[in-house]
C-alpha cells in the first residue's frame, strides 16, 4: 500500500497542485518564510469532485456534478492562528495567502514544531465513486427503485430516494520539508417514504454509505434493502401512540443510538474545549466519569468507515484512540495546536471542511465498547420505560453537556414486555450524568451504517456514530401520553 507521506500519491489520487504556475520549490519557500519565527503551519491543497442525484415523487428531481480546487496556508505561534486561502493555485495567490498568515507569528521567537510521523495505514480504498456509472445509468436506478419500492405496499403514497458520491484529494505541504497525499472516497444513498393509512400519513427511512465505491449500489441491491427499512419504519410509526413524559428507565439500541454519545460526550473531549475549560470534563483526566464498563473510543482507522482518514488534514496520521476506559477519563482527541499548547502528543483529528477552512479537533469514528449482556435480556429488566431504537435531530451545550434530542423509533416497555410504538418523544438529559447513570451494557456493539455528519463551528465533515444496546436509569422523556 502506498506511504501516505510520501510524495507518491496513492492510486486513486490523480491531482497534482504543482505545474506551470505554481513549481514546489517555490511554494516551499513561501510557506518557510510565512513560518519564519511560529510554532507551526501548513499548505493544504485540495481538489474536490462531487455528485448528487435525488428522485422524488416519481421523477428526477436534481442531478448536481461540482468540482473545485484551491488551497489554505496556515501559521500558528501560540494561540493565534493566521490563515488564508484561494481557489486560485498560482505562486502570486501563495506569496499573498503568505503574507496574511503570516501576521499572526508577527514578532517570532517560535520554535517549528516536529513534522508528523509516516504511515502506511489507508483504511478505504481507491475507488472514484463518480467514475464507477454515468448519470443516465444512476437515474434509471432511482426510476426503477421508486416503482418497487411502491410494489411493496399499496400503502406508500411517496418514494423520495438519492444517491451522492465523490472524491476528496489532498496534499498537504510542511514547512520542514513533508509532502504528504491522500485520496478519499465518499459515497451515502438514503431512502425515504410516506405511507397513508385511514387518513394518517407516516414517514419512514434508511440510508447508508462509506468511504468505498456505490457497490451494491449501483446493482439496486442496497437501495432495494433501505427501501424495506424505511417501510418498516413507516409502518411502525402507522401504529405510533403518544410517548409519556417524565423520568423513566431508558433502553437505547445500538448503532444509530450512539448520535447521542457522539453529540453529548464525544464533543466534550476534543481537545480545544478541554485546553479552554469549556467542557464539562475539564480538569478530569484520570478521574471516574462513567458508569464502570463504559469504555468510549474514537476510531479513525476502520476500513471504509465513513469518519475514517489514513491522516488527517493536518498530515498526522489517524489511530484508534481510547477516552473513557471502563468509566474513567484516559483521553482527548487531538489537533496539532491543542496538543502542544496542552504539552501532549497530536492524536490524528486535526480536520476541516475544505482548503477553505483552517482545522481543529474533530471526531472521527467515536463509539462505546460492548458489555457482556443479552441484549433481549435488557429491554426485559425494564419495569417502566421505553426503548430508544433511532434518533432524528438533537441540541447540546458542550459546556454542561444537557442534550434534547428527538427519537424517531422508539417503544413503551412495562415489566419487561414491549407495549407499542411511541412517537413524539424527546430525551432530555446531559452527558457527564447520563454516563454515571448506564446500568447494563448489552454485547451487541456495532456503527451506524454510513450516514453521519458533524457540525462545529460552521464546519461540516463526515463522520461515524456507534454504541451496543444500554439501559440508562433516570432519563427525562418529554412527551403528551401517559
Amino acid at each position: 500500500m502506498t506511504d501516505a507521506n510520501s510524495s507518491n500519491a496513492p492510486v486513486g489520487s490523480r491531482f497534482d497542485p504543482f505545474g506551470d504556475a505554481l513549481d514546489a520549490e517555490a511554494a516551499r519557500a513561501v510557506l518557510a518564510g510565512a513560518c519564519s519565527g511560529a510554532d507551526d503551519g501548513e499548505i493544504f491543497f485540495e481538489r474536490r469532485r462531487s455528485e448528487a442525484l435525488s428522485f422524488d415523487d416519481g421523477r428526477l428531481a436534481a442531478a448536481n456534478y461540482d468540482a473545485s480546487e484551491g488551497f489554505g496556508l496556515r501559521v500558528v505561534r501560540g494561540e493565534a492562528v493566521g490563515y488564508a486561502h484561494s481557489p486560485e493555485i498560482s505562486l502570486a495567490a501563495l506569496k499573498r495567502a503568505g503574507d496574511a498568515a503570516a501576521l499572526a507569528a508577527r514578532g517570532g521567537g517560535g520554535s517549528l514544531a516536529g513534522g508528523p510521523t509516516a504511515t502506511n495505514n489507508r483504511p478505504y480504498g481507491d475507488a472514484d465513486p463518480i467514475a464507477e456509472a454515468n448519470f443516465a445509468v444512476k437515474a434509471e436506478l432511482l426510476r426503477e427503485l421508486d416503482g418497487w419500492a411502491r410494489a411493496l405496499d399499496p400503502r406508500i403514497v411517496q418514494v423520495s430516494a438519492s444517491m451522492a458520491g465523490g472524491l476528496q484529494e489532498i496534499e498537504i505541504l510542511r514547512p520542514d520539508g513533508a509532502h504528504i497525499r491522500d485520496a478519499r472516497p465518499m459515497t451515502r444513498c438514503s431512502v425515504s417514504v410516506i405511507v397513508e393509512e385511514n387518513g394518517r400519513r407516516e414517514t419512514g427511512s434508511a440510508g447508508g454509505g462509506g468511504r468505498r465505491g456505490y457497490g451494491d449500489v449501483v446493482t439496486g441491491d442496497d437501495l432495494k434493502t433501505m427501501a424495506k427499512e424505511a417501510l418498516r419504519v413507516a409502518l411502525v410509526n402507522l401504529e405510533a401512540q403518544e410517548a409519556p413524559a417524565g423520568v423513566f428507565e431508558v433502553a437505547l439500541g445500538p448503532g444509530w443510538c450512539g448520535v447521542l454519545l457522539h453529540e453529548a460526550v464525544g464533543h466534550g473531549l476534543e481537545g480545544d474545549f478541554n485546553r479552554k475549560k469549556t467542557s464539562a470534563f475539564a480538569g478530569l483526566m484520570g478521574e471516574m466519569v462513567a458508569s464502570k464498563g463504559v469504555t468510549v473510543v474514537d476510531d479513525g482507522v476502520i476500513a471504509d468507515a465513513r469518519g475514517s482518514l489514513a491522516i488527517d488534514d493536518e498530515g498526522t496520521a489517524a489511530q484508534r484512540n481510547v477516552l473513557i476506559e471502563d468509566g474513567k477519563l484516559v483521553g482527548y482527541m487531538q489537533d496539532r495546536q491543542n496538543a502542544r499548547l496542552m504539552g501532549v502528543t497530536p492524536t490524528g483529528n486535526g480536520r476541516r471542511q475544505s482548503y477553505a477552512h483552517a482545522p481543529m479537533p474533530r471526531m472521527t469514528n467515536t463509539f462505546m465498547l460492548g458489555g457482556d449482556a443479552n441484549p433481549e435480556e435488557i429491554v426485559a429488566t425494564i419495569k417502566d420505560g421505553v426503548y430508544a431504537v433511532k434518533f432524528g435531530g438533537g441540541q447540546v451545550d458542550i459546556t454542561s453537556g444537557k442534550f434534547v434530542f428527538n427519537c424517531t423509533e422508539a417503544y413503551r416497555v412495562k415489566n419487561g414486555k414491549k407495549l407499542h410504538p411511541i412517537k413524539g418523544m424527546t430525551l432530555v438529559g446531559d452527558g457527564p450524568s447520563a454516563l454515571r447513570q448506564v446500568r447494563i451494557i448489552g454485547n451487541d456493539s456495532e456503527l451506524d451504517p454510513g450516514i453521519g455528519m458533524c457540525g462545529k463551528r460552521g464546519q461540516s465533515v463526515p463522520v461515524t456514530v456507534g454504541q451496543p444496546t444500554m439501559l440508562i436509569d433516570g432519563l427525562t422523556i418529554g412527551g403528551r401520553g401517559a
